[in-house]
């Protein structure tokens, strides 16, 4: 799916597919996490089960307003212990689709809003 244009500077998930991201100009076959100015690439996160209390650590460096997960084409949730480390922290935590995880952060990002998305293919 295309999404809409920003012109913020920002990261923005332009086009997501079940094979591959397009964040900015930055094709990315892989799960990635990305917020307003950061993306990393987790080639070895393939699915939920793989959410980890670590990873929420390294997430929360980031010091997000919010996190958005996306799992993939239909909303999955997590073990409790990876969302709880979010809102231990005080950090909005949210899961949904990816699809609908790239939209909200694309939405998010141009609020100006210190929003994450983990974003599963």
């Amino acid at each position: 799916m295309r999404l809409t244009q920003d012109s913020t500077g920002s990261n923005v998930v332009r086009s997501y597919t079940s094979a591959e991201f397009r964040i900015n100009d930055q094709r990315i076959a892989n799960t990635v996490i990305v917020s307003a100015d950061h993306i990393t690439i987790e080639p070895d996160l393939i699915d939920i089960d793989g959410l980890s209390e670590a990873l929420a650590a390294r997430i929360l460096a980031w010091q997000p307003d919010v996190v958005l997960l996306g799992t993939g084409m239909r909303q999955r949730f997590p073990a409790a212990a990876f969302g709880a480390a979010f809102l231990k922290a005080g950090v909005g935590f949210e899961v949904m689709d990816t699809g609908a995880a790239c939209r909200t952060f694309n939405v998010l990002v141009s609020e100006q809003r210190r929003a994450v998305a983990v974003l599963l293919r």
